[in-house]
């Protein structure tokens, strides 16, 4: 089962063993990491954005167009940021070192 390392925003990592055939998003919640997942994986929001190690980014799949245009509102969007809904586990990604953006942009909810 690969490992997955979730750097949080206060400097702080997480190591979590991650099952095969799901999403990056529902690993962070099987483990209580701060990730929101707003729209519950359906890409239709970007609160479960986070920023992928150099080393595993370019082994990703490319992200859709419709993944693309959620990237374009997350808070502290960088060139290897990704939607946590999108990264789907495999072995491959064993070693896989994520890191938590310090705030979301929630779009789904009014936060007045």
């Amino acid at each position: 089962m690969p490992k997955i390392t979730f750097q949080l925003a206060d400097g702080s990592e997480k190591i979590v063993d991650a099952p095969n055939g799901i999403s990056l998003l529902e690993v962070a919640h099987q483990n209580a990491i701060p990730l929101e997942g707003a729209c519950e994986g359906s890409l239709a929001c970007s609160t479960c954005h986070v920023i992928v190690d150099e080393a595993f980014y370019s082994g990703l799949p490319p992200a859709t167009d419709d993944e693309e245009d959620m990237l374009d509102l997350a808070f502290g969007l960088t060139h290897t940021s990704r939607l946590g809904c999108q990264i789907m586990m495999n072995d491959s990604l064993d070693g896989l070192k994520v890191s938590v953006p310090s705030a979301t942009r929630n779009m789904m909810v009014d936060k007045k």
